[in-house]
């Protein structure tokens, strides 16, 4: 089986977690939404990602809404990315253990 490319530097992770930094970007990423509820952070998330396929379908040069806000695919997916890492430490979940975990686990599996 070929290795699939990854689309970030999978050496990130660790270097934002151990970052001398690290509890820096822990605040300016919850930047109020430790405030929220885990229900709302959710529900967040979803209106992200919708934004995220609206910048997509712009993109690809589909139908857009003419009077809808312009949306960027950068942006969106860090958006997106941002309300995830809140909610994965809201549960006590490290990300990069659980991405670690998963890909050993997607490993064994037989993609079609």
């Amino acid at each position: 089986m070929t290795e699939r490319p990854w689309l970030i530097d999978k050496s990130a992770l660790v270097r934002l977690g151990d970052c001398q930094e690290q509890e820096l970007w822990a605040k300016r990423i919850e930047r109020g939404l430790d405030k929220q509820d885990l229900p709302s952070q959710c529900l967040k998330l979803g209106e992200e990602v919708g934004e995220l396929f609206r910048a997509v379908r712009r993109l690809q040069g589909q139908p857009q809404n003419p009077g809808g806000r312009i949306a960027d695919v950068g942006d969106e997916a860090a958006d997106t990315l941002i309300l995830l890492i809140s909610i994965a430490n809201r549960c006590g979940i490290n990300l990069e253990d659980a991405l670690r975990a998963k890909e050993a686990r997607n490993e064994t599996r037989v993609w079609i």
